[in-house]
């Protein structure tokens, strides 16, 4: 969900740089097609999953545990030294627990280009900002080599975060106007406090995960938040566009959201006969249904929900904003809910 836009210096540092620091993000959203390759190179590039091998020792494990526990238990270095473990023997390892200090120093001077490399970031991006904390959280996770190349690059590494915290800002009060109007089908009180505005994508499956969030959020705040959903229907999914408009249809007899959930429950059964025998089992007005396709009635307002989105930064489903601001994870029911929860007692 984040654009990188400068690829030459994603290429030049083997698309591991700025990737990693997003690669959640990434791997959480159907994206225009060519941007599934770098959410793969995040997770390569950022697993730190403990690899197969042998089982240590006892005494090599408590090594392990005790030096992970200093350097950062999800750290390639904390990796690295589980696979250098196995190959040492019960004795080795319980004179390494008793150096422990003199490897966990050494292991923090090398790392002290990651210090500066977060040192300098939040200095210019802001220490309260979305993007450092991102910056403080991922590149503890980074082995130094990925930092010292950082550096290196440190004008255009930069420049990048930049762009990606001018797009988590808020949007201007006008735009959060124009994607909260009453034209698109929303549920709960117009003068809510807080206010959920949804671009989303039948044919996604990532957007899936986001109808079920947002669904529970409806349920807990229910009387409490606005939601309004909007459409994006990417062009690679080729039964979107008209799955979007056939939810318009079914809005428009008051049953958008009963037609919503139908939609996302059968992503694979999106042709048009399908849609036309969901809106029966919903008790539609079926032939006003098939007239409303058949006439692209809703075609034009779905193109208008999507330059909408385009406007305001939408660059993949589903993206959800709360009282303008984009959320980092809009799958994430329980970290929507503490947002809202901080904007209702705010």
């Amino acid at each position: 969900m984040i654009s990188f836009g400068n690829k030459r210096w994603l290429v030049s540092l083997g698309a591991t740089v700025a990737i990693a620091l997003v690669g959640a993000s990434l791997s959480s959203a159907c994206k225009p097609k060519g941007s599934n390759k770098p959410a793969a190179a995040a997770a390569s590039g950022s697993s730190s999953a403990k690899p197969a091998g042998p089982e240590l020792t006892s005494q090599c494990q408590e090594y392990v545990d005790r030096l992970c526990e200093k350097v950062g238990k999800q750290s390639s270095t904390c990796t690295d030294m589980t696979k250098a473990a196995e190959l040492l023997s019960p004795a080795a390892c319980t004179a390494a627990k008793r150096d422990i200090k003199y490897t966990a120093d050494k292991l923090a001077e090398k790392r002290k280009s990651c210090e500066t490399l977060v040192t300098r970031l939040c200095g210019e991006l802001g220490k309260t900002t979305e993007t450092c904390k991102m910056v403080e959280s991922h590149t503890k996770n980074f082995p130094p080599e990925r930092c010292k190349m950082m550096l290196e690059r440190y004008p255009e590494v930069l420049a990048d975060l930049k762009r990606m915290e001018d797009q988590n800002k808020p949007i201007s009060p006008e735009k959060q106007a124009m994607m909260a109007k009453s034209d698109a089908p929303s549920v709960g009180p117009q003068d809510a406090k807080v206010t959920l505005v949804e671009f989303s994508d039948f044919q996604c499956p990532f957007c899936s995960r986001g109808a079920t969030a947002v669904n529970d959020i409806k349920k807990k705040y229910a009387g409490k938040v606005r939601i309004v959903f909007r459409q994006f229907p990417l062009s690679f999914h080729d039964k979107a566009h008209l799955a979007s408009q056939a939810a318009l249809a079914a809005h428009a007899q008051g049953k958008f959201w009963e037609y919503h959930d139908k939609l996302f429950a059968n992503q694979s059964s999106l042709d048009r006969a399908n849609l036309e025998k969901f809106a029966g089992e919903l008790g539609l007005k079926v032939d006003a249904f098939k007239k409303a396709l058949d006439d692209k009635t809703y075609a034009a307002q779905v193109d208008a929900d999507m330059k909408m989105g385009t406007e305001v930064g939408v660059q993949g489903t589903p993206s959800l904003f709360i009282n303008g601001k984009k959320a980092q994870n809009a799958t994430d029911a329980e970290a929507i809910g503490k947002t809202i929860d901080e904007l209702l007692k705010g």
